[in-house]
């Protein structure tokens, strides 16, 4: 799963970004400073990292000098100023992008995919692996023992995300935005079609997980315990 770092002490801005991000499947970790955020980096492979500017102890641009010698992951500077002078001691600092604030979290989101693609120094996490099975959405594709199997996309990238998020409990709602985005425009019974399809597809072929119906909710992929 891709960490992310983000620093910021403003306990608003940080319950913010870290909300949006969580619910696209990226692990957070939050720090209130600089020294927080580099013990942090320390303990945890995180692949990124979105920085304030005004903070105490340490700011943003050292932060961010001190990420760029130490790891070898990219940085998004966020910050109230918008002179050029700024975003030049910014991108001075080493950082890789630039968001001011206010700011919408989609775009931020866009950003961090973005800088992610660009970098790609973490392609095991393409890859999950419940028992015998793995799915790799580099190759979009699902292997169970010696066997591979390619499937409609949809239907991919609704396994992929139950699979990144084992044991937890999703609405319907929550599944269409992920899978499907804010704009469908369709009802939540396309959830039902895809996971009953997923269900025919792998019940047989493995107990290595089940993708369970929590009544009222929604759905819940549960993996096999070792």
């Amino acid at each position: 799963m891709t960490k992310i770092l983000v620093v910021d002490d403003d306990i608003n801005i940080l319950n913010l970004v870290s909300i949006h991000l969580s619910a696209q499947g990226y692990q957070v970790f939050k720090a209130k400073d600089g020294v927080q955020a580099l013990e942090i980096l320390k303990s945890e492979n995180c692949h990124l990292a979105v920085v304030d500017v005004m903070m105490p102890f340490m700011d943003g641009y050292e932060l961010t000098r001190e990420i760029r010698q130490q790891f070898n992951i990219p940085v998004i500077l966020l910050t109230a100023k918008n002179q050029i002078e700024d975003k030049e001691q910014g991108f001075q600092a080493g950082t890789d992008d630039y968001l001011v604030k206010p700011f919408e979290p989609k775009e931020l989101i866009y950003r961090i995919k973005a800088l992610l693609r660009r970098y790609d120094n973490h392609p095991e996490d393409f890859i999950i692996r419940i028992g015998s099975t793995a799915i790799n959405k580099k190759s979009y594709e699902v292997q169970i023992g010696d066997r591979t199997f390619l499937l409609p996309l949809k239907e991919f990238e609704l396994l992929y995300f139950l699979m990144s998020h084992p044991m937890q409990v999703f609405s319907r709602d929550h599944l269409i935005e992920q899978i499907w985005g804010l704009d469908y425009e369709g009802d939540d019974r396309t959830v039902d079609v895809h996971i009953k399809r997923l269900r025919d597809r792998f019940t047989k072929l493995t107990d290595d997980f089940q993708i369970k119906t929590i009544r009222g909710v929604g759905y819940s992929l549960e993996a096999k315990r070792l």
